[in-house]
This record gives structure tokens, sequence and C-alpha cells, in this order.
């Protein structure tokens, strides 16, 4: 199925933003109209949709990648939080 316009809405967000912080959480609030915890609920969904990687294949791998070490690395650290508190880094 291919992205939604929401969905290549989020991959351009993110591919604009380089780590976290509270002016990024005020920037997905103000620009995207939702709370920092939605969006990246909806970031890790959008990254698995096997049409991601053609809208931003870099983008999409890394933080493909940057999920991966989160959960090989020790203690399982999931989702929206990790991300959001930098966890995913």
């Amino acid at each position: 199925m291919p992205l939604s316009a929401r969905d290549r809405e989020l991959l351009d967000f993110e591919s604009r933003w380089n780590g976290h912080g509270a002016a990024k959480e005020e920037a997905i609030a103000r620009e995207l109209e939702m709370t920092p915890a939605r969006y990246y609920q909806l970031l890790e969904r959008v990254i698995d949709a096997p049409d991601a990687a053609e809208h931003d294949a870099m983008l999409v791998h890394r933080l493909r990648r940057m999920r991966e070490r989160r959960r090989t690395a020790g203690g399982v650290v999931e989702g929206a939080a990790a991300m959001r508190t930098g966890a995913a880094r």
C-alpha cells in the first residue's frame, strides 16, 4: 500500500530535524498538530511500511538501525518513549 500524504509528511519532517529536544517537540505540535508521543508512535509505524524506504531510503534505514540498536542494547526500550527521550541515538 502506498504511503499516505500524512506518512510522507512525517518522514519529511523527521528528515529536517537532527536529534531531539524541546524545539523539535514544539515544532511537532505546531506544524503537525499532534503530541510528540503520537508523532513518535506514527513514525515507528511508518518506517515499517514497505514504501517508506522508497520515499527516503537513507532516513528510513537510519531510523530502523537506531531502533534495532535500542532493542539489542541490553534493556529493551520501545517506541515513542525511546525516540522522544533520545534513547534512539
